[in-house]
């Protein structure tokens, strides 16, 4: 294999939103390189389950929900 075909993996410190850290080995930077999250798994709503509010402008929502409401109902 060609040595050059492959990219420099090397150890970098993720800083997560709350302040704590891990190590982990990453293509990003330069060798003990620290990334910091703006968006993390423990804060992000995708992964928290946390609930939005939809606006309804002229009954987009509403019409969404009556159409597909089925679905969504457990």
């Amino acid at each position: 294999m060609k040595k050059e075909g492959h990219p420099d993996y090397h150890w970098i410190t993720v800083t997560m939103t709350d302040g704590s850290t891990y190590r982990t080995r990453s293509t990003y930077g330069k060798p003990e390189a620290v990334l910091n999250l703006d968006i993390d798994p423990r804060t992000h709503p995708a992964w928290t389950g946390g609930t939005g509010t939809l606006l309804d402008r002229g009954g987009r929502v509403s019409r969404f929900n009556n159409k597909f409401g089925g679905f969504l109902k457990k």
